[in-house]
């Protein structure tokens, strides 16, 4: 085969491994996201705990990475400690590996049963949850077949003269083998997909131990910089978690480069392949073990190296504004500033609403109204698009440019009526819940979060409909208001069963119970008000949704 159309293979087969992947976490996301983010912000503050839901949420994500993502939007809003969090992106690492370790058997018979199982349920099936279990096994086989099409595509190298010499070279030079896997890995965005190349690449025989193990490390040492890079935009301290994982790794994986020619590799198993994957299950543990008892000192060493700027004031308006009255006589780049303003008023949204359990149950007054003053915020940014708005609608706009204001007016009044419901409502009820000294049920607690993290995920999925404009996602959110709608229900039944069987807790916290479950509907309604504009350009959305009486069917 000619040397260009085996790199197109090869490439090929590295594309489907990483979209394969994606596709797995995806679906995982899409089926679970909820309880997921509930699972790990109700692990509490224990580090092994904590290190145990990273483990759990890295093997079903299949990604360190994104749980690394998911600890430091937790860390942002306050949910957890920096130090819980680099204890859950700790055993996350551990959790990966072992994801690798799982897709290095061999498992290529199971390729045409996981594709049959996997097509039929996601395009057979109508109900949400099969589907996306259809997409995960969908993306499974997807990896084991990017696996053998990686195989068959390396085979004519194995017969090449050039690559001798240049396994020997790696060989040679560990620190090379080392720095062109972290590249790979920071390049690929992927740890798991760089650890199955090289694996596959030992298991064809492209690859020796000697040349390979070093390329275990960095890969390591680059799926720490992937995290730490996706985290830039966020704020400090949470954006310190993936900073300390980064620390923990480099330092773990120069000293085990330094220690490699002394380790007794052999010992790993019998062929290159699974002493690689062994390798780099060892390494993960070893630093697990290592590093989780000094989290604490890291977290104060990072505080010194990065540390937390002051809070804005932003009751006195010290906040950047996207909206520029520069652009009011060119609409279009007027007209995306007022969206970016959107979005930012969104994501204050977001900040307010994702620690209000955290809040409910802990009566922090000091954090409720700290919550509460962003609720300003929200207010002036709702007032500047209006003003904007109404002065763009001045200029000599387009009907569509018009009909696009309008929608970002009426947008940023859904917004800002879902920043009163978060601070009159809901947070009300804490403060009212903490004086009083009361107490939900455990049933009641564990429906209201289940609620909640439903509405924070349909929050996530509104604010990126704000700048992709997807029609699938706008499709998915309208159906979560009759998801949303359901559970209500079902809260109600279930609190009334509780106050018929005479449940104390369930009695003292009636009206707070019934009062934060309307409120969060109310939001997600709110949200799902985002979509409607989408699916109308798009022609998805009827005008209405009464049905023709029979009389005038009839006539």
């Amino acid at each position: 085969m000619h040397p260009f159309l085996v790199l197109i293979h090869l490439a090929a087969a590295v594309m489907l491994l990483l979209w394969a992947v994606r596709m797995v976490r995806t679906g995982v996301e899409r089926a679970f996201g909820a309880r997921l983010r509930g699972a790990m912000r109700q692990a509490g503050s224990s580090l092994p705990a904590m290190a145990a839901m990273g483990l759990g949420l890295a093997i079903l994500l299949q990604s360190a990475t994104a749980v690394g993502v998911l600890a430091t939007g937790f860390a942002a809003s306050g949910l957890i400690g920096v130090k819980i969090g680099i204890a859950a992106l700790l055993g996350a690492d551990l959790g990966s590996a072992l994801v690798v370790k799982l897709l290095s058997f061999d498992l290529r018979e199971l390729i045409p049963a996981l594709l049959l199982v996997g097509t039929t349920a996601f395009l057979k099936s109508e109900r949400r949850m099969v589907r996306q279990a259809g997409r995960i096994v969908l993306g499974i086989a997807f990896i084991l077949l990017s696996l053998r099409m990686m195989g068959e595509a390396t085979q004519p190298l194995r017969d090449s003269a050039v690559l001798p010499q240049v396994v020997e070279w790696l060989a040679g030079d560990p620190l090379t083998a080392f720095a062109v896997a972290t590249l790979l890995a920071w390049g690929l965005h992927s740890s798991v997909a760089t650890l199955l190349i090289v694996a596959n690449f030992a298991a064809g025989g492209l690859l020796s131990v000697e040349a390979a193990a070093p390329m275990v490390l960095g890969a390591n040492l680059g799926g720490g910089f992937v995290a730490a890079w996706l985290t830039r935009g966020s704020g400090l301290p949470a954006r310190r978690i993936p900073l300390a994982n980064l620390i923990f790794r480099g330092i773990g994986a120069v000293a085990v480069l330094l220690l490699l020619p002394l380790l007794p590799l052999h010992w790993l198993g019998g062929d290159a392949a699974v002493r690689l994957v062994n390798l780099h299950v060892l390494f993960n543990l070893c630093l697990l073990v290592a590093s989780l008892p000094l989290a604490g000192l890291m977290d104060r060493l990072t505080a010194q190296l990065w540390p937390t700027p002051a809070e804005p004031d932003t009751a006195n308006g010290a906040w950047r504004s996207a909206l520029d009255r520069a652009l009011v006589s060119r609409p279009n780049l007027a007209l995306a500033s007022a969206r970016r303003e959107l979005l930012r008023m969104g994501e204050t949204l977001e900040a307010m609403l994702r620690p209000v359990m955290d809040v409910l149950e802990t009566g922090d007054e000091r954090r409720i109204a700290r919550l509460r003053g962003m609720d300003q915020e929200i207010n002036r940014r709702h007032s500047d698009i209006k003003m904007f708005i109404a002065e763009l609608n001045h200029a000599n706009l387009t009907a569509e440019e018009t009909r696009h204001g309008l929608e970002l007016a009426s947008l940023a009044i859904d917004f800002q009526a879902i920043g009163d419901l978060i601070a009159r409502n809901l947070l009300g009820q804490a403060t009212d819940k903490a004086r009083a000294r009361l107490r939900f049920s455990n049933e009641g607690w564990r429906e209201l979060n289940a609620l909640h993290d439903r509405v924070m995920a349909n929050m996530q999925i509104a604010l990126n409909m704000l700048v992709s404009g997807n029609v699938e996602s706008a499709r998915h959110l309208v159906a979560e208001k009759a998801v949303l709608r359901q559970m209500e229900r079902d809260c109600h039944d279930r609190h009334l069963s509780r106050l018929r069987s005479g449940n104390p807790y369930s009695i003292e916290t009636s009206d707070i119970h019934l009062e934060v479950v309307r409120a969060l509907k109310e939001i997600n309604s709110l949200l799902v008000k985002v979509a409607y504009p989408i699916l109308s350009e798009h022609g998805h959305l009827l005008e209405t949704r009464l049905a023709e009486p029979i009389s005038y069917r009839m006539n």
